[in-house]
């Protein structure tokens, strides 16, 4: 059976042309980097290449502002910790109730060792900053802002421009996970005050364990990763040459598309939620409307098991997601979702549809054709809803 990958916000498939352009260093320009000898000083220009490639699909002025990482997690990280060393005097963090787990997580642990207090921001039921609270927040003892450019389980967007200036009116460093925006949204960083701003591969068509810390030129980053002097001695450790460049060519083909396929996925993934919702009643879009990316859609099906509904599709040749896949196997519901207030009788029947530019008609075609029963099967076997349905489903 042919799958159908809908989960495009966990990783993508990798392209057959970065591929291509990653086999040579792996059996034939193999050298270190870092080697004073002619063979290793080779591999020079690839590096060079590549972080020119992830400057332009980020719209950034300078190429060494690129510091090459393992992933998003490693930069989120290293951004955080940064940020608090070279700040005396602040040790306050302002972020969002629905950050990723790279971030949360890092801060979560931060104010459990007593080395950061954190201030985390509400949303309302469409996913969009609490501005005022936000605003109240930030103080002279900010060292960061940290908030998401995209969110990877509804693809809401937040405006960071915005969000950017408000923190450096009290002198803090604004840092944002673009790791589902990047690749997907048209970027100009010289335009922004990001000062810190995270990326990775496998989200892009690229391959996973790479990625990238955008470091505005001018700020200070304290390295996560002590030792030798690889990336301007910002990032310790042998280069991962074959996935720099495997990054580095899946960020041209990107930004050569970038329009053209952002409309045409938006198309499909409208066309999907206005069928799901036309042919199954008691659904709705989380987080929905306008600002939000292009190939994401997070619905609910009122008392329904969502974890039912995502086997059922596996077993019709769908793979779709409840939410993060950091988060997979976890029992509780979305974080996201529930700072979004989803009542409890959706929380649990919420999917998460992710395209990409390789998605057809064909396959929204697909989820189209065998969803409605899918949902109906595991509706007809919950208690709930065959007591809710006389009254609310015509």
């Amino acid at each position: 059976m042919a799958v159908i990958y809908l989960d495009n916000n966990a990783t993508t498939r990798v392209d057959p042309r970065v591929v291509e352009a990653m086999l040579p260093f792996f059996t034939e320009s193999f050298g270190n980097a870092s080697s004073t000898h002619d063979y290793g000083a080779a591999i020079a220009p690839a590096l060079k290449d590549a972080r020119k490639q992830v400057q332009a699909l980020l719209g950034a002025e300078f190429d060494h502002e690129v510091v090459f990482t393992s992933g998003g997690t490693e930069s989120d990280t290293t951004a955080i910790f940064s940020a608090l060393e070279t700040a005396p005097g602040r040790n306050e963090i302002v972020t969002s109730s629905v950050e990723h787990p790279a971030v949360l997580n890092v801060c979560q642990n931060l104010e459990r060792l007593g080395r950061a207090r954190v201030h985390y921001i509400g949303v309302n039921a469409s996913g969009d900053l609490d501005l005022d609270a936000f605003r109240a927040a930030l103080s002279d003892k900010t060292a960061l802002v940290s908030i998401m450019w995209a969110n990877n389980e509804t693809g809401k967007i937040f405006p960071v421009a915005e969000l950017a200036a408000l923190a450096k009116a009290v002198g803090a460093l604004f840092h944002t996970d673009a790791v589902q925006a990047f690749g997907k949204l048209d970027m100009s960083l010289k335009d922004t005050g990001v000062d810190l701003l995270s990326l990775s591969g496998h989200k892009i068509h690229g391959p996973k364990g790479v990625g990238a810390l955008y470091v505005r030129k001018g700020v200070k980053l304290s390295p996560l990763f002590r030792g030798g002097k690889q990336e301007r001695g910002r990032r310790a450790g042998t280069e991962n040459v074959p996935g720099i460049v495997g990054l580095g060519a899946a960020a041209a083909l990107a930004h050569q598309t970038l329009a053209a396929d952002s409309a045409r996925v938006k198309a499909l993934r409208d066309r999907l939620e206005t069928g799901l919702l036309a042919a199954i009643p008691l659904s709705r879009i989380n987080g929905g409307g306008d600002g939000r990316l292009p190939n994401t859609c997070n619905i609910s099906f009122d008392y329904a098991d969502g974890e039912a509904i995502l086997h059922k599709l596996d077993q019709a040749g769908v793979a779709a997601s409840s939410g993060s896949a950091c988060a997979s196997g976890s029992m509780e519901p979305s974080h996201v979702l529930r700072a979004l207030n989803i009542p409890p009788f959706a929380l649990q029947g919420a999917i998460r549809f992710s395209l990409s530019r390789e998605t057809s008609e064909s396959d929204i075609a697909k989820v189209l054709a065998v969803l409605p029963e899918i949902v109906a099967d595991v509706r007809g076997k919950s208690p709930l809803w065959v007591e809710v349905r006389p009254s609310q489903v015509a």
